[in-house]
């Protein structure tokens, strides 16, 4: 059977040819209009010659094509930059014939910052851009349907899942309902929702199909109905007002439908009407689900409040056929409804299904964090970057909240004296001619700015979408500096004397501010490194641990408050990152792993063969993503923290979620262990480094010794409070409730422990081989010494991940390092 096709697109040398197939006259009549250039898509965009989100920005952008190489192939430019321009207005242009549908501004972006980039390059010509942009917009067409054929299989399983899951299609086969058109008239080929119900049909999953009529338009009586007729696919037609009943009568086991728009939280903009089947289906207990690309979803929208709303013309509702069938009566004629997250079941891509939100009491969706992730290839986040559809890919991923603007130091300082409440702290804003500006940030995901003028100085932060060690290869979402601006709140109520003061979040801007700390602080791996010695350091840190974890746990907080905690904490793209690094890499040749080679190869083999490790690994990662037991920081390294003799302050807490507290602590005693293996490497005649290595290890049993009574002692102080120990069983007022305190101090106490070695060995691990080391060993100049203190540190961690339960004290963890830096054999014939 020949495949319907709504979008006909043909290059042939110099010339270019564009046809749409005229779908106001479907069923009755085919027509094809032929297509100049983006003047006459954008009549047959409007006019709805062509529609569905995925076809809009398809036919918007192969019009450029054509209009690009039938006009010169790049000649009619006299520069890169005039190309560019010449891409830019007319996609702008486009944008305003269908504003609801994303895809198209989606496209837009995409092809105007493949201009611009295109346009920068060494050697760049107007052929060059135009070259590229063409490219471009032929690729968005192949891919189209490689998509909507991979949602199609992904949709079939959910709707059949979901059905079953709720004593519905037993059989095996399941009755669907779609709404509007959104088969192969409305996208390249195949379709989004109704390219479900085609996935379904030919795996022999279907009962039957249910399309509705789609008024005003009419799109799923003319449209729809056509498609299903075509394909031979068992299905009725029914009015939009009839669903409700024949979901009543149990005809209906699943709603899928398209959209138009889908907000950060998952609200769904779609033909009008489905808001209506939305309510009717959560009535009747029937799962619905939206089917859209990825480009349809909308990061920069919070919620779908902000979505705007086309309203097209009264004839639509008055007239058939050009003859008023209706009173003159005022008309309000929505295209589009917007139907809330709450309602929907599922949000099916060609990438899968879009995760809820962890935590979320109001079952919204998790588009943010996903969209990022998913853009990322799945080892190490790499991101695709062959083929000429890569420029789409590479700017969705890399998009920015709306007015987001990359900031030099210049730009920094006209940030903050523009501002006076943070210019207070620097100068006058007359004064910012004088003040001194320098960017200090040497870690991996962001930049750090410090402003001093005559009133003193300034700590600000701004997070860009990418991994700043990696660049753009590797996007990540900017909501992590959300993140950090409440996470350090947060850690402020609870213990202010070990955390910055945060004065300022700009939220588009993605920029922080807070307190600056002055020398001698400065970044305590930096100072280990050199050969520094903190005699508070492990104090302060068992404080800042045992009082923020304590406090935002179920031990210390109503169920209620925690839940609600969770959902506001909730950082899944930043977890992702860490999953992958911390419980993945280390045991396999992920792309972006790295060693001392070749005189580790051999322990890296051994590793990536280790059994034992991987199931260690395997049960923390779980942990890891479903322990909810406090607010950590997840990235408390030496690098995370700056210091004196006298003060200790934590800082970038952009990775902070509710997770195991075992992770906190097991990490920067991992780190103290890292800089106690690198001290042969560090160490000279002048200074052989013995006496910071052993205060490294005497660091290391105090600070958990002095968190173990500070969190005991802040739980039988306010442990009532909470709910995970309720007052009315564990009152130590009485004997049994005394009792039943100290045995469950005993065994929480036993079980974080345990989970704190474990983490402790992986940590070391994911820093000795995996992406980003740290400084500590990558500072040791002489690759063999380099070597061997990574091996110690290698045999080490492997030994304490894969033997967590048997490292009974900290004294033992002690004695185990101790051993493995003597290369004395461990317990288990590990050296």
């Amino acid at each position: 059977m020949e495949s319907l096709e709504a979008i006909r697109f043909s290059r042939n040398g110099e010339r270019a040819s564009l046809a749409l197939l005229e779908q106001r006259l479907l069923p009755l009549q085919t027509q094809w209009i032929q297509v100049d250039g983006p003047k006459a898509a954008w009549n047959a965009i409007y006019d709805m010659t062509v529609r569905g989100a995925p076809a809009i920005a398809i036919a918007a952008a192969l019009s450029l094509a054509v209009d690009l190489v039938n006009n010169g192939g790049g000649a009619q430019f006299d520069s890169s930059a005039a190309a560019a321009t010449h891409v830019i207005e007319q996609m702008d242009f486009l944008v305003t014939s269908r504003p609801t549908a994303v895809n198209l501004s989606i496209a837009a972006t995409a092809l105007k910052g493949l201009a611009e980039r295109e346009a920068r390059a060494a050697g760049a010509t107007a052929t060059s851009v135009t070259d590229a942009v063409v490219d471009a917009c032929e690729a968005m067409l192949a891919d189209d349907v490689a998509a909507n054929k991979s949602m199609g299989r992904h949709g079939s399983d959910a709707l059949l899942a979901a059905s079953q899951a709720r004593g519905r299609a037993s059989s095996g086969r399941v009755s669907v309902l779609t709404h509007c058109n959104t088969g192969s008239l409305a996208t390249a080929a195949y379709g989004t929702a109704l390219g479900v119900i085609r996935a379904l049909h030919e795996q022999g999953k279907l009962e039957h199909a249910y399309c509705c009529e789609t008024r005003p338009y009419n799109q799923g009586a003319r449209l729809t109905a056509y498609e299903l007729v075509h394909d031979g696919i068992p299905s009725t037609l029914i009015c939009d007002s009839a669903a409700a009943a024949l979901m009543a009568a149990g005809k209906v086991d699943a709603v899928v439908v398209g959209a138009d728009r889908i907000a950060a939280n998952g609200d769904t903009a779609n033909k009008i009407g489905t808001y209506c089947h939305a309510v009717a289906a959560h009535h009747h207990d029937i799962p619905f689900f939206v089917a859209a690309p990825t480009t349809t979803l909308d990061p920069d929208l919070d919620n779908g409040t902000f979505i705007p709303i086309e309203e097209r013309s009264p004839e639509e509702v008055t007239h058939f056929k050009g003859q008023r069938v209706a009173a003159d009566i005022p008309v309000w004629n929505p295209s589009f409804d917007v139907t809330p997250a709450t309602l929907i079941e599922g949000i099916i891509t060609e990438r899968g299904l879009v995760p809820r939100a962890a935590g979320s009491a109001s079952n919204s969706f998790a588009v943010r964090s996903w969209l990022a992730v998913a853009a990322a290839a799945r080892d190490g986040g790499e991101q695709a970057t062959n083929g000429p559809a890569a420029a789409a890919v590479q700017t969705k991923a890399l998009a920015t909240h709306p007015g987001f603007q990359a900031l030099d130091c210049e730009g920094i300082k006209a940030y903050v004296a523009a501002r006076p409440q943070l210019a207070k702290h620097v100068g006058s804003p007359d004064s910012s001619g004088s003040w001194q500006v320098r960017e200090i940030g040497d870690g991996n995901i962001n930049f750090v700015y410090v402003l001093e003028g005559p009133a003193g100085a300034l700590c600000v932060k701004q997070a860009l979408p990418y991994v700043r060690a990696a660049g753009e290869s590797w996007p990540l979402t900017q909501d992590r500096v959300r993140i950090e601006a409440a996470v350090l709140a947060e850690e402020a109520a609870h213990c202010p004397q070990h955390v910055p003061a945060l004065y300022h979040f700009d939220a588009r801007m993605c920029i922080i501010a807070m307190q600056y700390l002055p020398p001698p602080h400065g970044i305590v791996r930096k100072g280990l490194i050199e050969g520094r010695m903190y005699p508070l350091l492990a104090t302060h840190l068992a404080r800042f641990l045992a009082d923020t974890l304590f406090h935002t746990s179920l031990l210390a907080m109503p169920s209620d408050k925690f839940s609600a905690n969770v959902a506001r904490f909730s950082n899944v793209e930043m977890c992702r990152v860490s999953e992958q690094l911390i419980f993945t890499d280390p045991f396999f040749p992920a792309p972006r792993n790295r060693h001392t080679s070749p005189q580790l190869d051999a322990d890296v083999a051994t590793l990536h063969a280790d059994v034992a490790a991987r199931l260690a690994a395997s049960r923390l990662k779980v942990k890891f993503t479903q322990q909810r037991q406090a607010l950590i920081h997840a990235d408390l390294h030496t690098g995370s923290i700056m210091a004196t003799e006298h003060t200790t302050f934590v800082i970038d807490p952009e990775f902070a979620f509710y997770g195991p507290m075992g992770f906190d602590v097991g990490k920067i005693l991992a780190n103290l262990l890292l800089m106690y293996f690198a001290c042969d490497g560090h160490a000279t005649e002048a200074d052989p480094r013995t006496q910071q290595r052993e205060w490294l290890l005497s660091a290391v049993a105090e600070l958990w010794a002095s968190f173990q009574r500070r969190f005991c002692k802040l739980w039988r102080q306010h442990g009532a409070k909470g709910d995970a120990c309720s007052a009315s069983l564990f009152d130590t007022a009485s004997k049994e409730g005394s009792a039943a305190q100290q045995l469950a101090e005993q065994l929480f106490m036993a079980e974080l422990w345990r989970d704190t070695v474990g983490f402790l060995g992986i940590v070391m691990l994911r820093r000795l081989v995996t992406f980003a080391h740290v400084a500590d060993m990558d500072s040791i100049a002489d690759a063999d010494a380099r070597a061997a203190c990574e091996r110690r540190a290698l045999h080490f961690a492997r030994h304490v991940l894969a033997n967590a339960a048997g490292v009974s004290s900290v004294q033992q963890l002690c004695d185990l390092a101790q051993a493995a830096w003597q290369d004395s054999q461990l317990p288990g014939g590990a050296v």
